[in-house]
């Protein structure tokens, strides 16, 4: 995986694995790679890779069972998307807006370019 500097190593982690319950990699109550599986997957060090698990338990993406692993909570799914779509709608999208109004890019140009990459 490459990483970038704009975000945190272990958020980014967190990211993947989030995209990862998104595409239906894991569903729920799946259970998902180890840490250290993961960390080496990545080529990562094991504690970035804790926090990334750690986050996602916070917010409910994953739960761990003591002594088999970590699993995908039930509507993780669901609540991943629901967070997603309450950042791009709050945060990507105003910036987006922003910057078309900057670029004199109208929607009609915007509609045009994503019928071409959804063809």
């Amino acid at each position: 995986m490459t990483f970038n500097s704009e975000k945190a190593i272990y958020l980014q982690i967190a990211d993947r694995l989030s995209n990862e319950i998104l595409m239906g990699k894991y569903g729920d109550d799946d259970r998902i790679p180890s840490v250290r599986e993961y960390a080496g997957l990545l080529e990562v060090n094991a504690n970035t890779a804790v926090k990334a698990y750690d986050a996602l338990s916070r917010d409910e993406i994953i739960y761990n069972k003591r002594g088999l692993g970590y699993f995908v909570s039930p509507g993780a799914k669901e609540r991943i998307t629901q967070q997603r779509r309450k950042q791009f709608l709050t945060h990507t999208l105003p910036a987006l807006c922003k910057d078309m109004r900057l670029l004199g890019i109208g929607l009609d140009e915007i509609k045009a370019e994503w019928e071409k990459t959804n063809a």
